[in-house]
């Protein structure tokens, strides 16, 4: 009897995460739980994730509300298992008199060099601006922001890729339609050029472009839409020059997605699995990651969240040297969740069609 009050004592005081994957993990998921349980902030939104030579960093703005102007970037950093607690390392200050909101932090660690934040400030999304934060010490300290050129933005929300000794950054604009394109930096985000617009930004649209690799040159980036459905556009050379964007077979509810090429050449891709109308906000539960050897055929894998009425969303996914998948979303706009996966125990199940 006393063991089985012990042991009632001891389940009651074990965290309890309020929605997120069933109780019995499924296949592949080895670790689940939050970045922070409080935090000085009330919502948070658009997590980033990047492995340097120190170990793990995430980012996501936090604040009262998207858009108010108290919204900062916050950092944490994986340090023996355990996250540390969320710190600011970007605001919105343009200057002494003027402040805007912080959007989509993406960090990036160039080899051999510095970490790079990348983000955006401005009174809205159609306003705002790229700015660059650099670290030489894994993200525990932080230089003076740097302003990109005007008519850059950098990445939008997902990670840059490394070809050639170029910096390819998915980016995209709001402001006359949703137009997706690329810009391209040598030198660390000192320099830029770009692409012209993928698309029209009407009758089709897309932001947020995610990038998998393929043999020789090839390369694909999925994207959100308005259309109901997510868009793609491949390139053949090393991702200089991009297709026109055209339509593919998967659902999109208007949200954020992400998608990576893991180390075995199998693609994964993390999005809700809920298909909207044209420019209608379609629910962000559940939240889903699919399987791919082509980018082209996809098949479910893993219900990662389901709460009706609830959020779970913009999740980002990188591959660690290790092997191993982490995984971050927005659960609720309250807190950010962590996964950790083993890709060799992920297993499809049926193709997802329309």
């Amino acid at each position: 009897m006393k063991m089985l009050i012990s042991l009632v004592f001891m389940l009651a005081g074990m965290p309890v995460f309020s929605q997120g994957p069933a109780s019995v993990p499924e296949a592949g998921i080895i670790k689940d739980g939050f970045i922070y349980e409080t935090a000085s902030f009330p919502s948070c939104h658009a997590a980033t994730l990047e492995e340097t030579p120190e170990g793990l960093v995430a980012a996501w703005f936090g604040g009262t509300h998207e858009g108010n102007s108290d919204v900062c970037i916050y950092m944490s950093r994986l340090v023996k298992g355990g996250w540390t607690a969320p710190v600011m390392i970007a605001d919105g200050r343009i200057n002494d008199s003027t402040r805007y909101a912080c959007y989509n932090p993406v960090l990036y660690q160039v080899p051999g060099k510095e970490l790079i934040l990348f983000y955006k400030i401005g009174p809205n999304v159609a306003g705002w601006t790229g700015w660059i934060k650099r670290s030489y010490d894994g993200g525990i300290s932080w230089g003076r922001p740097e302003s990109i050129p005007e008519g850059f933005l950098g990445p939008i929300r997902n990670k840059p890729v490394l070809r050639d000794g170029w910096l390819i950054c998915p980016s995209s604009t709001e402001k006359f339609g949703w137009k997706v394109h690329f810009e391209f930096t040598k030198d660390g985000g000192r320099s830029w050029s770009k692409t012209g617009p993928l698309n029209n930004g009407t009758t089709m649209t897309g932001i947020q472009p995610a990038i998998l690799f393929h043999p020789e040159e090839t390369m694909q980036a999925l994207c959100r839409s308005q259309d109901g459905l997510l868009n793609e556009t491949w390139s053949y050379d090393h991702g200089r020059t991009w297709t026109d964007l055209r339509a593919t077979g998967l659902p999109n509810n208007n949200s954020g997605i992400d998608a990576i090429t893991l180390k075995s050449g199998m693609h994964l891709l993390v999005f809700n699995h809920v298909k909207s109308g044209k420019g209608v906000w379609g629910p962000r539960s559940p939240l889903n990651l699919a399987l791919s050897s082509d980018g082209r055929v996809w098949y479910t894998s893993l219900e990662l969240a389901r709460e009706e009425g609830a959020e779970f969303s913009y999740p980002t996914i990188m591959q660690t040297k290790d092997g191993m998948v982490h995984l971050l979303y927005t659960w609720k706009r309250q807190r950010i969740r962590h996964m950790v996966i083993d890709p060799s125990k992920l297993r499809q199940a049926k193709e997802i069609v329309l």
